[in-house]
C-alpha cells in the first residue's frame, strides 16, 4: 500500500510552488515594465540630444524668490534654490505639524463639551472644513482674509506688540545669537530629562503603587525653569514701526507663509478633530462611569484617563494625516510661496530637465513621509499595552 504522506504533490497543484511562482512572476513584470519605461526615456532624451543626468544642478539658476531662511541669490546654482524651497517646505511642515495637532485635539475633545453652543461651533467648522477642497480655502484665506489688511502706512498693531499689513505680520523673536542657541540646547535637554522622568514616575506608580510626588515635582521645577529661560534668556527682539510704515527686528511672515499655515492647520485640524473624536468614543464608557465615581472631574476624567487609552486608537491615523499635511503643501505654488515644488516647477521649465527634477521632488517627499511614518510608528509603539 503507497503511503499518502509520502507521495510527492505535483507542481500544479502544490499551493506553496505557486505562492512562490506568483510572487517571481510579479517582479519579473514589474522589472520588465520598468526596462521598457527607462529604454523610452532613453530614446526620447537622444532624439532630444540630451541625456539624463544631474548635472545641470551647478548652472546658474538666473531667477529669485521672494523668501529663503539660507542665503541666496540669482547668481547661485540650482541646487541653491531648490535647497531654499526644502527649506521653506520643512518650515511650514514642521510649524503645519506642531499647531495643527493642537486645533486638532482641542477641537475633538470640544466635541465632548457640555457647552451647547461651544459644541455645536465645533461641529460647523469640522463640517464646513471637511467638505471644502483645500485650494479653495487657501484662497479664502490669501484673498480674502490676509490680502484684505491694510497698507503698511495704516498697519494694525495688537498687543505684544504685532503688526499686521500688507507687507506680513511682524511678531517679537528672539534675537539669533550664540548665546541663544546655547539656551534652546538647554530647552530641548529639559524637554527630553521632563519625558524621562514622567515615563520613570508612571513606571514606579504601575509596578511599585508608589505616589510618583518626587517625580512631579522635579517635573514642575524643570517646567519652571524653562518657562523662565523662555520668557528671560531668549532676548526677545518686539518688532519697531518706521516712518516708511515699514517694521525693524522680530520675526516677519509673508501673506503667502501666513495663508499657508493657517489653510494647512485649520484643514488638517478638522480631520485630527474627527480622529480625537473616534478615539475617545472608543474608550469603553465604563472607564468614564469608574473615573467620576472617584470623584474627577470632568477635565481631569478626559486628561488622565480617557484620552491616554484614545492614543492607542488615534496615532495610526494621525500618521497619515501627517504626511497628508506635508504632501498639500505642495499647493503652495498656487499663492505663490516658494516652496520645494514650486522651485521645482520653474527649474525643470528653464532647463528642460523634467525627468531629473521630479525624480528629486518625488526621493524628496518620499523620504519626509517615510520619516514621519517611522517616528509616528515608534510613538504607536510606546503607548500600545505591553503584555507580561
Amino acid at each position: 500500500m503507497i503511503d499518502q504522506e509520502n507521495q510527492k504533490i505535483p507542481l500544479w497543484r502544490d499551493e506553496r510552488f505557486w505562492r512562490i511562482a506568483l510572487q517571481v512572476i510579479a517582479i519579473v513584470i514589474f522589472v520588465a515594465v520598468v526596462a521598457i519605461m527607462i529604454s523610452n526615456l532613453n530614446r526620447n532624451l537622444v532624439q532630444q540630444g540630451t541625456k539624463f543626468g544631474f548635472s545641470f544642478l551647478g548652472n546658474e539658476a538666473g531667477f529669485s524668490i521672494s523668501e529663503s531662511l539660507i542665503p541666496y541669490k540669482a547668481k547661485d546654482p540650482y541646487n541653491q534654490v531648490l535647497l531654499a524651497g526644502l527649506i521653506n517646505s520643512l518650515r511650514v511642515m514642521i510649524l503645519g505639524i506642531f499647531f495643527t495637532t493642537i486645533v486638532g485635539i482641542l477641537a475633538g475633545i470640544t466635541s465632548f463639551s457640555e457647552n451647547w453652543l461651544l459644541r455645536n461651533l465645533n461641529r460647523v467648522y469640522v463640517e464646513v472644513v471637511r467638505n471644502t477642497p483645500l485650494l479653495l480655502q487657501l484662497f479664502f484665506w490669501y484673498f480674502a482674509v490676509f490680502f484684505t489688511l491694510p497698507k503698511p502706512e495704516e498697519k494694525l498693531e495688537l498687543p505684544g506688540p504685532i503688526f499686521m499689513s500688507k507687507r506680513g505680520i511682524s511678531i517679537p523673536w528672539p534675537e539669533n545669537t550664540q548665546n541663544v542657541w546655547l539656551w534652546l540646547i538647554v530647552l530641548v535637554l529639559g524637554a527630553i530629562a521632563v519625558i524621562f522622568i514622567w515615563q520613570w514616575r508612571n513606571k514606579l506608580m504601575t509596578e511599585k503603587a508608589t505616589s510618583g510626588q518626587p517625580q512631579l515635582i522635579a517635573v514642575i521645577s524643570i517646567g519652571i525653569i524653562e518657562l523662565l529661560i523662555i520668557i528671560f534668556a531668549l532676548g526677545w527682539q518686539p518688532p519697531i514701526a518706521t516712518e516708511t510704515g515699514a517694521t525693524e527686528g522680530g520675526l516677519n511672515l509673508t501673506l503667502e507663509l501666513s495663508a499657508l499655515l493657517v489653510g494647512l492647520v485649520f484643514y488638517t485640524g478638522a480631520f485630527i478633530a474627527e480622529i480625537v473624536r473616534s478615539g475617545i468614543q472608543a474608550v469603553p464608557k465604563g472607564q468614564w462611569e469608574a473615573a467620576k465615581s472617584l470623584g474627577l472631574k470632568s477635565s481631569l476624567v478626559m486628561r488622565l484617563v480617557i484620552f491616554p487609552q484614545a492614543l492607542r486608537v488615534m496615532i495610526p491615523p494621525l500618521n497619515s494625516q501627517y504626511m497628508n499635511l506635508a504632501k498639500n503643501s505642495s499647493l503652495a505654488i498656487a499663492i505663490g510661496y516658494p516652496d520645494l515644488y514650486s522651485v521645482a516647477n520653474t527649474t525643470y521649465n528653464q532647463t528642460g530637465r523634467p525627468v531629473e527634477v521630479f525624480i528629486l521632488i518625488m526621493a524628496v517627499y518620499l523620504l519626509i513621509n517615510l520619516i514621519i511614518s517611522l517616528s509616528m510608528n515608534s510613538l504607536n509603539k510606546s503607548v500600545q499595552l505591553k503584555e507580561r
